[in-house]
């Protein structure tokens, strides 16, 4: 089984704080094989990630976050970026049409951009998989909404740390049982439901911390752009 990280933002997220090279230091130093970044609607750094990650004996996912209608969904394989604002249904098709997987994170969590409360249990089904683990939830509920809802639907499951700073990666973690170490055979057996997952709660102080760091850059970044 292999222990990927696939669920991490980085400086280009308008709420992440670190660049590519020190996520992958963390992900190498807590023992990770592969990882994945999967920033907001930005796509970038993850593909420098990809082409970095052997320097660092890991595996290298590429990945996005993206904003559509409904909340948030992780496509994960991609190499370009699907564009935010799209239906839920179009953002799934749009991650597949470029051979990746959807995966939807925190699904249970409107403060997040969770997508129930916009779409039915029969569209959220329709994912490749649900993250049931989540380390950035105040309370595990969300995460056993999101457990129960992957059981009774018999879909794959993930975990991620949802780390916005380089010390959190590896917090939460997809146990993957791959045939191979790469990025294709990883991702096809989380779609066959090759997985198990475990995790820890990102620390209070430090998931307050990373909101507000994140509300200050995006209130610099609207104001670059009003005074641009």
């Amino acid at each position: 089984m292999l222990s990927v990280e696939l669920h991490v933002h980085s400086s280009l997220s308008y709420d992440g704080r670190d660049p590519v090279e020190l996520i992958l230091e963390q992900a190498a130093a807590v023992g990770l094989d592969a990882v994945a970044i999967t920033d907001h609607d930005e796509i970038d750094a993850s593909l420098e990630l990809v082409e970095r990650a052997s320097d660092y004996g890991l595996v290298g996912v590429p990945g996005i976050e993206i904003s559509s209608k409904a909340g948030h969904v992780l496509g994960l394989g991609v190499e370009e970026a699907v564009p935010p604002g799209l239906s839920y249904e179009s953002t799934l098709e749009a991650i597949r049409a470029q051979g990746g997987i959807a995966v939807v994170p925190h699904p249970f969590q409107e403060s997040r951009h969770g997508v129930m409360t916009r779409i039915t249990r029969e569209q959220l089904a329709e994912a490749d998989a649900i993250e049931v683990y989540n380390s950035r939830l105040l309370t595990g509920r969300a995460n056993r909404q999101a457990e129960r809802f992957a059981r009774a639907h018999d879909l794959p499951m993930t975990a991620g740390s949802d780390a916005h700073i380089s010390e959190m990666v590896g917090q939460a973690v997809t146990r993957v049982g791959a045939t191979e170490r790469s990025a294709d055979a990883i991702l096809e057996a989380i779609a066959a439901g090759e997985t198990s997952v475990e995790g820890k709660r990102t620390p209070w102080r430090i998931s307050f911390r990373q909101a507000a760091g994140g509300a200050k850059r995006r209130v610099k970044s609207r104001l670059a752009e009003l005074l641009g």
